[in-house]
Order: structure tokens, then C-alpha cells, then sequence
């Protein structure tokens, strides 16, 4: 079963929708008990990493997210803030986040380029992938942006003020900066390659 996690500051309701228009059934996880037989997980992100963890932490989430992604392998996809609080921390809020990709978050320079970003922006993508779309132009709303420590967990970059991570895979788990839901046929191409796994 497809699960979106449903917390405070996401936009589980888009991704929702996308995930039924490419014709797949996928319901909305508000609770531990709701993620224990889920196939794939999305975490879909609006707002900061400090309130996304926040939302989890309420909801009980982090050990279970943590059992079935790194433990159970689930398929695991974050979008936008879903992406950036893979890494240890975040410069938005000095905020602790997951850790489970080695790495940080940090804001782009608003002396050098507008921020947020916002609008599309071309993605190359540099490593296969089961779930690869193809090289393409994808919508970002972001202020803040991954930086890895490994680069074999770099998937794709944009550029912004220089090359950025714009998405990772690693494993079982991949992540974009930008919105899978807002991206068009290139989005929704990889979030069907991605549910179809």
C-alpha cells in the first residue's frame, strides 16, 4: 500500500491527487499504525525543517518512519522540505533533522540570487535509477538546499547561484528538492516509475 504521510505543514492533498491521477490507490498516514504494511512511503514537504520535524514528533513518527525505511527497506520518497530533512541538520532554525544521509542544509546566498527560488528550473539527472525520468526542466519553492557529504548519494543537480542538489537516491530511498506533484509530464513520470517499483 502507498502511504503520504498527512502531517501539519505538508501538502499530502496534492500528492494525494497526482498519486490517483497516474491511476494508483495510495492513502493518507496520520499515525504509526497507519505506515505498518506500507509499500512505499512519500513525504511531501511545505514550510521549514523545523516544523516538518516537529509534525513527525507529535505524530509519533520518527521511530516508525525510521523501522520501515532504514529497517524494512520500504520505497521511500521525500519531496521538497521531505528531502532536505534527510540529512543531520538545517540552517533554517538551527534545526536537527533525520541524519539518515550523512550532509546539511544551508540557504542560498540572497546577496547573489533571489530567494526563495521559485519557477522551473532544469534537472540533470547523473546516475541510473529505476525511477529516472529524464533530463528536464521541474518547479522549485525553496530557500534552502542539500548539500551531501557522500556524492554517490547525488542524483541530480540544478543550477542556482552554481550547481545544487535538486535530487538523491540512495538504496531504497530517493528525494527531490523540487515538487514531483507541480512538475508536469517530467514529475509525474518519475513519481510513476517511482510508485511502479
Amino acid at each position: 500500500m502507498i502511504k503520504v504521510i498527512d502531517y501539519k505543514a505538508g501538502n499530502a492533498p496534492s500528492v494525494l491527487n497526482a498519486v490517483s491521477h497516474l491511476g494508483f490507490k495510495a492513502e493518507p498516514a496520520r499515525g504509526v499504525q497507519d505506515i505498518a504494511g506500507a509499500t512505499h512511503i512519500i513525504l511531501p514537504g511545505v514550510g521549514s525543517a523545523g516544523a516538518t520535524m516537529d509534525s513527525l514528533r507529535e505524530m509519533g513518527m520518527l521511530d516508525a518512519l525510521e523501522k520501515a525505511v532504514l529497517g524494512r527497506k520500504v520505497s521511500f520518497l521525500g519531496i521538497c522540505v521531505g528531502m532536505q530533512i534527510l540529512f543531520g541538520h538545517s540552517e533554517e532554525g538551527d534545526a536537527k533533522c533525520l541524519g539518515w544521509l550523512a550532509g546539511r542544509v544551508v540557504k542560498f546566498d540572497a546577496s547573489k540570487v533571489r530567494v526563495p527560488q521559485m519557477g522551473w528550473n532544469q534537472v540533470r539527472f547523473m546516475k541510473d535509477t529505476p525511477f529516472d525520468p529524464g533530463s528536464g526542466h521541474f518547479y522549485f519553492v525553496n530557500s534552502y538546499y542539500a548539500k551531501p557529504d557522500d556524492e554517490s548519494d547525488l542524483w541530480g543537480t540544478a543550477d542556482y547561484d552554481g550547481a545544487f542538489a535538486a535530487a538523491i537516491s540512495k538504496d531504497n530511498i530517493c528525494a527531490t528538492q523540487f515538487h514531483v506533484e507541480k512538475s508536469g509530464e517530467a514529475g509525474l513520470r518519475l513519481l510513476s516509475r517511482f510508485l511502479s517499483l
